[in-house]
């Protein structure tokens, strides 16, 4: 069984970062995700049950994850879903995994600030650069090889 499942949780234990063989890196981490329900004779919140996941992501977002996520942290994550039965030791199992497709902090709770990481493979695309009859600054928001409009301040740009 193979779904896209999206969840939030809090990490559990320290990510673990391992090199792949033919390269790149895996970064592992498991996942507590608590169901809260209200409780009317309590008039309060109570913990339910905690579903556990481990989580794996590979390549630049499994090397990015391990600078950046740590034990404790609550995060979005989305990803393949699939559940894996395992032998060790005479005993048998069943174990929730995620391959994630991206990962995040979750906002509700703090900030984060993002610092974008460039690949060695991607091609640095050079700034544009305005003509010098027209006066205006280069934009490195513009999409390259289109003709930007000046707005007078004041008005809309759309």
């Amino acid at each position: 069984m193979s779904e896209k499942i999206t969840i939030v949780g809090n990490i559990a234990a320290v990510p673990e970062r391992r090199d792949l063989p033919r390269g790149g890196a895996v970064t592992s981490f498991r996942i507590a995700v608590t169901h809260r329900r209200y409780d009317q004779t309590a008039s309060a919140w109570v913990d339910d049950y905690t579903n556990w996941y481990t989580v794996s992501a590979f390549r630049a977002l499994g090397e990015h994850a391990y600078e950046s996520l740590h034990k404790g942290d609550r995060v979005v994550v989305t990803g393949w879903f699939r559940l894996r039965e395992w032998e060790a030791g005479g005993r048998k199992g069943v174990s929730a995994e995620i391959d994630a497709d991206a990962l995040g902090h979750d906002l509700l709770w703090g900030t984060s600030t993002f610092d974008r990481k460039q690949s060695s493979r991607q091609e640095v695309a050079p700034t544009p650069t305005a003509s010098e009859d027209d006066g205006a600054a280069a934009d490195s928001w513009a999409a390259p090889g289109t003709e930007r409009e000046l707005v007078s301040t004041g008005e809309t740009p759309f």
